[in-house]
């Protein structure tokens, strides 16, 4: 799920800011982008994050900002001049303004070279709060989107069985034209009713039994109910709602299959548009 955190925290002579941004993924796919003095922090702050975020494109920006001049960084000179060729170059090439080249390689990685390279335990302790409390923010934009997912998905799991309720309006008369477009085609086969009446009715309970949509809508209808019951779950059940609605696709697909009826059909096609709008929401949710 989408969501954004950030926090600041000032140790002595810095301002530490902590930015964490995120999006659904089906795994834990975390990237950071922190200075050398932070680097062996970072299977720390995975763990963290694996912990509250659970999983999720999760990208992790760690800056700080030095305070006094007896902290002020030195500029790596070598690393700009790398940079400057190299994005002169480009902009020549496309004929494109070299005048802000200069600003751009400030804001590069590796160009300030910061004094203190090491973190002491009080620093890194006021350092992970602010870490938490982006973490939290984060969460807090999970909650607000999951409740507006959450609303939307119930609204289309109602529809769904609101159209599986309608098609009982239209299954007598189904069943009705069915009987009579067998008997018809039947009567042309032997142009007179002299068939065997008790053979007609064995194959009019065969096809009508392999035609019967009962079990389908009887499962559909559980699986639907199932569905907003896991919704109520306060655990993350996203994996498990995306089983329930492949299970709900099936037997969706199969009453239409078995419909031989355009209004049926024109409700499982419906039913169908739901489901694929519920799916896409899953890929939302945790």
């Amino acid at each position: 799920m989408t969501g954004f955190g950030k926090a600041s925290v000032e140790t002595g002579e810095k301002k530490i800011t902590v930015e964490i941004r995120t999006l659904n993924s089906k795994q834990a796919d975390i990237s950071f982008r922190l200075l050398n003095s932070y680097k062996s922090k970072e299977p720390e702050l995975r763990n963290i994050l694996i912990k509250h975020l659970e999983r999720g494109k999760i990208d992790v920006i760690l800056n700080e900002e030095l305070m006094g001049a007896e902290s002020v960084s030195h500029i790596n000179k070598d690393i700009i001049k790398s940079y400057y060729k190299q994005i002169y170059g480009i902009a020549h090439e496309l004929k494109m303004d070299t005048g802000q080249i200069l600003q751009v390689i400030m804001r590069m990685p590796d160009v300030l070279v910061h004094p203190q390279e090491s973190i002491n335990d009080a620093e890194w302790k006021q350092i992970l709060n602010a870490f938490m409390q982006a973490i939290e923010t984060v969460m807090q934009f999970r909650t607000q989107e999951g409740i507006v997912i959450e609303q939307d998905i119930i609204t289309r799991i109602n529809k769904i069985l609101n159209f599986l309720e309608q098609i009982g309006n239209y299954e007598k008369e189904r069943i009705e034209r069915i009987k009579c477009s067998i008997k018809q085609s039947l009567a042309e086969i032997f142009n007179k009713e002299d068939y065997d009446k008790n053979r007609f009715e064995q194959e009019m309970i065969y096809y009508l039994e392999k035609l019967d949509i009962t079990e389908e809508k009887v499962r559909l209808a559980n699986h639907c109910n199932y569905f907003l019951k896991i919704v109520e779950d306060e655990c993350s059940q996203g994996r498990k709602l995306v089983f329930v609605t492949q299970e709900m696709s099936r037997e969706i697909n199969t009453i239409g299959s078995k419909a031989n009826d355009f209004e049926i059909q024109r409700l499982v096609i419906m039913m169908k548009d739901e489901l694929e709008k519920i799916k896409e929401q899953l890929m939302n949710v945790l």
